[in-house]
C-alpha cells in the first residue's frame, strides 16, 4: 500500500504533461484505437458543449487523510493544496447566482479545509436544492475535532456522498489502506445514528463504488443491492442508493494499470465498451468544475489533467455564466471512462 502521493514520491506521473503525453500517444499515436474525439465524430456528438448547468462542483483542496491507491486526485496527507476564503468568496457570489441546483463540494477530504464549516453554513443559505459534500467517512472518526460531522451534515442538510470500495474489509482496505474499512463502518452507523440513510428520511445518504482492479464496474443497481444486503445482514447499516464509478486511466490509477502492465489492455476494454449514448448524458455538459485556487475546468478529472475550460472565462474571480455556455468541452483519452458501458459520472451512471 502506498503512503505518499505522486507528488511526493517526484514521480513523473504527477506533472500533468506526462499523463497526457501517454494518453496521447502511444496506441492511439499508432491508430491501434481510435482517439476520443474521432470515436464521438462518428456518433455524431463532436464537438462536445454544454447544456444547462445543474452543478456546480468544487475542490476545497487535496488535502487527505488518506493516500487510496486508485485516487485520480492524487490526494493525501502532504498535499498542501487548499482553497483560501477568498477564493470561497468568489465561489459564493457565483452559487448565488448561477443556475445551478446542486453544489458538490469535494477533495481530498473536504472536511479537512479550514475555513470547510464556514463555507459550508455560507453556501447553505444560497437555497441550493442538493448540497453535497463528498466524504471518506475514515475523516469523521480520524481526529476528536471531526467526531461531531454527522451532527453538523444534518444541521444543513447535507447530502452525503461517501466512498466505499466494497462491503468487505479485504478489498475496501487493499484499495484504500489499513483500518479503513472498520472506520468506514463505524462512520456509517454514526450517520445512521443521526438519521441518514434511513429510508424515509431526507437526510440523503450514498455510497460509490469503483474496481480495486483494471476492470469495469458492474450493474449498478445489481451491486446496491448486494451492499445493501451485506451492510445490513453483517453491520445494521442503511443508505439510499450505490453509485458505480468507472476508474479513469489518470493520476495514481494510471501509475497502477502502467506499473501492472495493464494501460492497453484496459484502454482497450474502455473503447470497446464505448455508448454513444453515455455521452450525451456525461457530466461535463452540465457540470463547472472549480479548483482549490479558483480555475475552472469542465468536469474534475480535466481538472487534475489541469485541462481548462476553452473560455475566455478561465477563473472563478471572472466568472461569466453566459460567456461559459458558449464553449466546446475539452476531451481526451480518459473520457472513455466516462462513455464506457452504462457511463459514469460523479453521479454514477448516465445511460
Amino acid at each position: 500500500m502506498i503512503t505518499k502521493s505522486l507528488h511526493a514520491r517526484h514521480n513523473e506521473l504527477a506533472e500533468t504533461n506526462n499523463q497526457l503525453k501517454i494518453l496521447n500517444g502511444g496506441i492511439f499515436e499508432a491508430g491501434e484505437l481510435p482517439y476520443f474525439k474521432d470515436k464521438i465524430a462518428l456518433t455524431g456528438h463532436f464537438p462536445l458543449t454544454p447544456k444547462k448547468l445543474e452543478i456546480f462542483q468544487v475542490n476545497v483542496g487535496y488535502m487527505c487523510n488518506q493516500v487510496c491507491e486508485h485516487c485520480h486526485v492524487d490526494a493525501g496527507p502532504d498535499r498542501k493544496e487548499i482553497m483560501t476564503r477568498e477564493t470561497m468568496q468568489y465561489c459564493l457570489e457565483v452559487i448565488r447566482n448561477t443556475g445551478a441546483h446542486t453544489l458538490d463540494l469535494t477533495g481530498g477530504a473536504p472536511e479537512m479545509n479550514p475555513d470547510f464549516r464556514w463555507f459550508v453554513e455560507e453556501a447553505a443559505k444560497a437555497g441550493i436544492q442538493d448540497f453535497i459534500v463528498r466524504s471518506n467517512l475514515t475523516i469523521m472518526r480520524a481526529n476528536k475535532k471531526y467526531h461531531d460531522l454527522p451532527r453538523f451534515f444534518k444541521k444543513h442538510n447535507i447530502h452525503i456522498v461517501s466512498s466505499m470500495p466494497h462491503y468487505t474489509r479485504g478489498k475496501t482496505d487493499k484499495q484504500r489502506g489499513s483500518g479503513v474499512f472498520d472506520a468506514s463502518i463505524k462512520a456509517l452507523q454514526e450517520l445512521n445514528a443521526v438519521g441518514y440513510g434511513l429510508p424515509e428520511s431526507d437526510l440523503r445518504l450514498d455510497l460509490v463504488y469503483n474496481p480495486s482492479g483494471a476492470f469495469l464496474p458492474g450493474d449498478q443497481v445489481a451491486m446496491e443491492k448486494d451492499f445493501k444486503k451485506a451492510l445490513q445482514e453483517d453491520f445494521n447499516i442503511k443508505f439510499h442508493h450505490l453509485f458505480a464509478i468507472t476508474n479513469l486511466p489518470i493520476a495514481r490509477f494510471l501509475d497502477y494499470l502502467i506499473a501492472s502492465e495493464n494501460y492497453e489492455d484496459y484502454m482497450y476494454a474502455l473503447v470497446e465498451a464505448y455508448n454513444p449514448t453515455a455521452v450525451e448524458n456525461v457530466m461535463c455538459t452540465n457540470t463547472i468544475s472549480v479548483s482549490w485556487d479558483g480555475w475552472l475546468y469542465d468536469c474534475d478529472f480535466n481538472q487534475m489533467l489541469d485541462l481548462k475550460v476553452a473560455s475566455r472565462i478561465k477563473h472563478i474571480k471572472d466568472y461569466n455564466e453566459d460567456i461559459l455556455n458558449d464553449r466546446n468541452i475539452i476531451i481526451s483519452q480518459h473520457c472513455y471512462g466516462c462513455t464506457a458501458g452504462a457511463g459514469s459520472s460523479c453521479q454514477g451512471t448516465v445511460a
